[in-house]
């Protein structure tokens, strides 16, 4: 049993052991010839006073206590056992596989894109040449959309699964232990390929099996019993247990399932513009001024407002980032945010969405399962056509947008395609526009300096989650009309990142694993 103690440290004696453990003493009534090992558990920024502090939650195991050890993954051979079919490579996918090893059951993933390195390739043609592949692009590909766009391992889903077992995982596979520690853990999309790689050679190395270039393109049930999967409009397999880990930009998949008969339904989601400021200004903001500190990392902010009933809030913010392109077909234009993990850039981006619910739309119908696709496809059409038809974004300062003037000019900006001048007031649903407009001068008030002609919007940031639900059961996990299939995490409307994604793929595994034991 060990004893934890939580103490505060200015930022410059974050790796002064011995001042550490001073604090740590002045808390209990044990002195360090009764400790035989101790570790920084949990590490946290605490900005909100003028003086900048480091939150840390210390661990101590005394003389006597038993520190557990963590066996890492192992892989174990299951060539020769049951097959389950895993649709998708992104997180869910993959630690769905690495849990069916574990069971006992040999996963089969099918891939609509490539693996990962073969991916860069196509991220280079649509930020260079403005070309869009459909199969491979930021959202589609081994890794899923977390791949190359930032790989923030924050989460709030502590109560839907084992997050340590995920975030371990990581660990086993080339993450810093530091992702264990931090309270918002980053490893960076520089980084994430050579783990997602030893995820995927692990797999293949216990008999279980990854196929890239390999979509779902359609499927069969018979008494309500999934029988067979289809891949690239060709080939049949025989399955009765499929995992649908397809990511929220998987389109076909929720048509292909609505002409099968298989129910899916509308779902909130939010969408609006993906925000840059320059990363000193946003360290002077929330460093208070204490920008050029060597111990502070690049800061980041949350914000949230509620404008004209609807939810107004920062998403996927991304310090030391870069704005890509993330379109996933030709026609629409997508923005979405990422850092390296130094987050060394010199900018820095966020989105801010608005929430809405399929009834806030004007173009709602009730019982119409694709009513937020539809709006959320328009606004991405709109605004590719506003932009030049290309993948340059449709963009504006921010102070020009309140005022409702298109720029003249812009400063420098990290999305690489480029930037078209617009009033994104005439472009964006005026149930956007207004509300966005309202809440940028709120988190002016909230955010001293937040506000300023030098940030520029770029638009849309559409893809914040899935905005259509597959259905399933709360506790088998399984479509609730359709047994054997398993909606899961994001593209179903059950995860909402990385960590939580693979939260639910294992959760899902685990069902089928049950059902063989």
């Amino acid at each position: 049993m060990s004893t934890l103690v939580q103490i505060q440290v200015l930022p410059h004696h974050l790796e002064d052991e011995d001042h550490i453990l001073e604090k740590v003493f002045q808390k209990v009534d044990f002195s360090m010839n009764d400790v035989s090992q101790w570790s920084i558990r949990k590490r946290s920024i605490d900005a909100r006073q003028r003086r900048v502090l480091y939150n840390l939650q210390i661990e101590l195991w005394l003389n006597g206590d038993e520190k557990p050890v963590r066996e890492p993954y192992k892989i174990s051979d299951i060539s020769n056992k049951p097959s389950v079919a895993i649709i998708g490579a992104g997180p869910a996918g993959l630690y769905a596989a690495l849990r069916a090893i574990e069971g006992g059951l040999k996963p089969v993933i099918y891939e609509r894109g490539k693996d990962v390195r073969s991916r860069r390739r196509d991220l280079a043609a649509i930020n260079k040449e403005h070309i869009v592949n459909p199969e491979s692009n930021y959202c589609f590909g081994e890794g899923g959309a977390g791949t190359y766009s930032d790989g923030k391992l924050y989460t709030r889903s502590k109560k839907r699964g084992n997050v340590l077992k995920a975030m371990e995982w990581f660990v086993d596979f080339g993450a810093t232990p530091d992702i264990l520690v931090d309270a918002h853990p980053h490893i960076g999309t520089n980084k994430l390929p050579q783990i997602i790689t030893a995820m995927r050679e692990a797999i293949i190395e216990a008999g279980g099996e990854v196929r890239f270039n390999e979509k779902l393109t359609d499927l069969k049930h018979e008494n309500g019993q999934v029988t067979s999967i289809q891949i690239n409009n060709s080939v049949w397999y025989d399955y009765n247990q499929v995992i649908l880990a397809t990511g929220h930009s998987a389109r076909d998949i929720f048509y292909l399932l609505h002409n099968r008969g298989i129910k899916v339904e509308a779902k909130p989601f939010a969408i609006g513009v993906r925000i840059e400021h320059s990363q000193s200004l946003i360290d002077q903001i929330q460093y208070h001024g204490d920008d050029q500190n060597p111990y502070l990392p690049p800061a980041s902010y949350s914000l949230v407002e509620q404008v004209d009933g609807l939810g107004v809030y920062s998403f996927c913010m991304c310090p030391g980032g870069i704005i890509a392109p993330c379109a996933t077909d030709i026609e629409e234009v997508v923005t979405n945010g990422w850092s390296p993990s130094k987050r060394n850039n010199p900018y820095s981006n966020s989105g801010i969405v608005v929430s809405v619910s399929p009834q806030d739309l004007p173009n709602y119908k009730e019982n119409d399962p694709f009513v937020c696709l539809e709006f959320q496809k328009k606004v991405e059409y709109d605004c590719w056509v506003a932009a030049g038809k290309t993948q340059k974004v449709p963009a504006q300062r921010m102070t020009d947008f309140i005022a409702g003037k298109v720029s003249t000019d812009f400063p420098k900006t990290s999305y690489q395609p480029g930037l078209t001048a617009v009033d994104l007031n005439e472009v964006l649903p005026d149930m956007l526009a207004s509300r966005l407009r309202k809440a940028f001068v709120a988190f002016g008030h909230k955010m001293k300096g937040y506000l300023t002609t030098e940030a520029v919007l770029h638009a849309p940031e559409s893809r914040t989650s899935s905005p259509v639900k597959i259905p399933r059961d709360d506790f088998s996990l399984e479509h609730i009309e359709i047994k054997g299939i398993y909606p899961c995490a994001e593209g179903a409307g059950y995860a909402g990142g990385i960590i939580s994604a693979a939260i639910d793929g294992i959760n899902c595994m685990d069902r089928i694993i049950e059902k063989y034991n």
